[in-house]
């Protein structure tokens, strides 16, 4: 069952380039990846791995988007790293009580190895050509935010600037301004963690196909929709008969971290929580863990402030299940054990 917690065939991942220190809990480079829900739910970014100059119109129960490129393109699902980099520090700010602005300033090196990037020359100069694609696609829709719907026109991000560069020529600081859109949507906390390993998917697809679940199935069991409907929402544009071969493709080799994906009749995707499979399983097979009180949550924010308390406890779940699946007299217990034994650990 811990093929379940770490998923088969993860060797079809990309590697862990930075495996050094647990960079997903709390502040700078241990802010857990956060991202947006609004383009979580609707497809913004470009799937194409050249240079995409097409304008894309999108609509779906009443949302209208429209994204138009800059002559570098459209931004991409991978230049979408630096926006969820940008998105998971503010948060942690935030929950850390500090005051944030839609202005950050961040190093460049930081932010390749929390997305798990080579810190090559070239990967520097990769990162240029995404802040170049992010300022410059624009954004039309009439996608509401804090309840109001207003037709807006935006870039992912205002502005860009490299602070400070090396005598090599590398960025080595960069400060960013997001747009108002994105930063409202940090301050209403309409965002979601994300697992660690989002950054190892090798293809756009999988990306753009687990954030789609992360969105849709989230904690529950399972989320079934059409192969027509998610050929829609993932804004792929091949053909059906050749996105629904990606997708079977996809649920052959098993590379989403979190949730599991099956065929069904009617030309239905049926998406599964990992835990969910290791929670139903039966009985017989061993313990099965209750869930947590909710003073155990409570108790655990006050152990570790700033940090995912969610995220820790599917951790600690996966944990205990590769580890055996031993029974636990308080499994409430276990858990803040486990939680000042991360706290131990990093400090």
């Amino acid at each position: 069952m811990a093929a379940l917690v770490q998923g088969a065939g993860r060797a079809g991942l990309m590697p862990r380039r930075h495996p050094t220190g647990d960079f997903f809990v709390c502040d700078i480079l241990d802010a857990l990846p956060k991202d947006d829900m609004a383009t979580m739910e609707h497809p913004v970014f470009s799937l194409a791995t050249r240079p995409d100059l097409r304008v894309l119109d999108y609509s779906h129960n009443g949302v209208e988007i429209t994204v138009t490129p800059s002559v570098r393109g459209l931004a991409t699902i991978h230049d979408k790293d630096i926006l969820i980099f940008c998105i998971s520090q503010l948060m942690a700010a935030l929950n850390a009580g500090r005051r944030v602005s839609r202005s950050l300033t961040l190093k460049a090196h930081d932010l390749l190895v929390a997305t798990n990037r080579e810190t090559s020359g070239d990967a520097y100069r990769r990162l240029r050509e995404a802040f170049e694609r992010l300022a410059g696609t624009r954004i039309t829709t009439n996608l509401a935010l804090d309840g109001v719907e207003v037709t807006r026109g935006f870039g992912l991000i205002e502005a860009w600037e490299i602070v400070r560069k090396s005598r090599g020529g590398r960025m080595i600081s960069v400060t960013v301004t997001l747009s108002d859109w994105l930063f409202r949507a940090v301050l209403s906390s309409a965002v979601l963690t994300l697992s660690r390993d989002y950054f190892r998917l090798r293809k756009p697809l999988e990306r753009r196909i687990y954030e789609l679940a992360r969105k849709h199935c989230g904690r529950q069991e399972s989320w079934r929709v059409s192969v027509e409907t998610l050929l829609k929402k993932s804004g792929s544009s091949s053909p059906r008969r050749v996105f629904r071969a990606m997708l079977r493709e996809m649920i052959a080799a098993d590379h989403l971290p979190d949730y599991a994906l099956a065929e069904e009749p009617g030309d239905i995707i049926r998406v599964t929580n990992r835990a969910a499979l290791i929670e139903a399983q039966d009985a017989g097979q061993g313990p099965v863990l209750p869930p947590l009180a909710g003073e155990t949550f409570d108790a655990a924010r006050t152990l570790a402030p700033g940090w995912d308390i969610y995220a820790l406890e599917a951790d600690w779940r996966g944990y205990w299940a590769a580890s055996g699946r031993l029974r636990l007299r308080s499994p409430d217990r276990a858990f803040l054990g486990y939680v000042r034994a991360r706290l131990g650990a990093k400090g």
